[in-house]
Formats: structure tokens, sequence, C-alpha cells
């Protein structure tokens, strides 16, 4: 029954998160990524509406002809692996580009959040923190390949593929969570395998809140307003839920 109520919470704080980051004393943080990843956006839906054909041909499983209008119902599943590689793949980039400005958003919301004040941001602080930003996106890249991966290779195996997409797409969901409490984690200086582990003592709540973040990354150009919202909402998450195990 809780996890159940603790997944039905989750939504909530990335609707907090899109209310926070409308306020103009966090409009940089958002707006300058923002058109970074347009840039890369536009460039991988390109590439993406070339190769789509392609993708779908490698993982469709071949069927003999008196089974083919079961190609009818799997064509969606696949359809939607495929979406979830190319998204992915925008994501991951997205995200490296963005993470050192994104850093510096979760900080702030969790300062307002907690009625903390520091001393203004300038574009010089910003860029000392790339290379630690980019550290931690490469150290959730080890996390995140292989285990997608296997999912993927696993969806190219005849029967077992019915089984593996659902879980590809379980795991994508959980990557959404990953990917953005990982934000705060990290300028708490938390170890990304200790946030791993707070995680999954709160796995309802991380994959409620990671289930509309995935959605809204599915939608294009919506995906772009989706980032920073699910940034300011995963701090909001984490510092409420820290708080509220320790009070």
């Amino acid at each position: 029954m809780k996890d159940t109520f603790d997944v039905l919470r989750g939504p909530d704080y990335l609707k907090e998160g899109w209310q926070r980051i409308r306020q103009p004393g966090l409009r940089r943080f958002v707006l300058i990524p923002l058109a970074l990843n347009l840039v890369v956006f536009a460039a991988l839906i390109g590439w993406g509406i070339q190769q789509f054909d392609l993708l779908m041909a490698q993982l469709m499983p071949q069927l003999p002809d008196w089974a083919a209008f079961i190609e009818w119902l799997l064509w969606p599943l696949f359809a939607l692996v495929v979406l979830l590689v190319l998204f992915f793949g925008f994501s991951v980039v997205a995200n490296i580009i963005a993470s050192p400005f994104y850093g510096f958003l979760a900080e702030k919301i969790a300062e307002q959040e907690r009625n903390e004040v520091s001393p203004p941001t300038s574009y010089r602080d910003i860029l000392l923190v790339v290379p630690q930003s980019v550290g931690r996106e490469l150290r959730k890249l080890v996390y995140y390949l292989p285990r997608m991966g296997v999912l993927l290779l696993l969806t190219l195996v005849p029967v077992v593929n019915l089984v593996a997409s659902p879980l590809l797409l379980a795991f994508g969901v959980w990557m959404m969570a990953v990917q953005y409490i990982d934000y705060q984690a990290d300028n708490e200086k938390v170890s990304f395998i200790d946030m791993l582990r707070w995680m999954r003592g709160r796995r309802g709540i991380s994959l409620g809140f990671g289930l509309p973040v995935y959605v809204g990354m599915l939608i294009p150009l919506v995906n772009l307003l989706v980032m920073p919202a699910a940034v300011a909402g995963s701090t909001l998450l984490w510092v409420r839920e820290r708080r509220s195990r320790t009070s």
C-alpha cells in the first residue's frame, strides 16, 4: 500500500519542478542549455528519420507466413523500443552538454527549499565545474550502457524479446529517475553508488517520478522543457524525502 502511494506521489514532484523553473532568478540555467539542446535535438531527429526503417527491420522477429498477424501486434512494441533508443541517445548527449547548468539549477532549487542563500553564480563558476559535471555524466553512462546493451540484445532474440522489451521500458523509467536525482546528490558529494542505494530504498517514488519524465521525454520539443523541470522536481524529491527520513 505504501509503495502504491509513493508511486502516485512521484508525478507531483515533476509538476512542482515545472512551476519552480519559471522563476526569474533561475531562467538562465534553463534557457542556455535549452538553446544548445535544440541544435542537438534537430540533428538527432534528422538522423532518426533516416534510420527508423533499418532499426525496425533489425528488431522485428522473422515470423512464418501463418503467424504474420502477430507482426501487427508486435510492431507498436518494437517501434516504442526504437523510439526509446533514439530518445536515450538524445538524452545522453543533451545531459552532458547541459550538466554544468543543471547542477547549478539543482543547487539553487535546494537552497530555496532549505531557505539558504549563496553568492550569485557567474559564468566562470559554471565553466569551472564542467570537468566534474561531465565526469559524473560519464559515471552514469558506465552504469547505464552495459545494462541497456544486454536488454537491447535480448530484444533481438525471438520469444525472449517479448519479455525483454517491457524490461527495457521499465529500465528506461528507472534511468530517468537516476539521471535527474543525481544532480543534487552530486552537489552534496553523495557518491553515485550511495545515491543508487538510497533510491532502491525508495523505489516506488523513484519510479513514480521517472515515469512521467520518461513519457515527456518521448514527445518532441516537450522533452526540452521536461529536462529542467525534472532537475528541479528531482531536487525537491531528494531534499524532502531525505529530510522526512531524518526528522
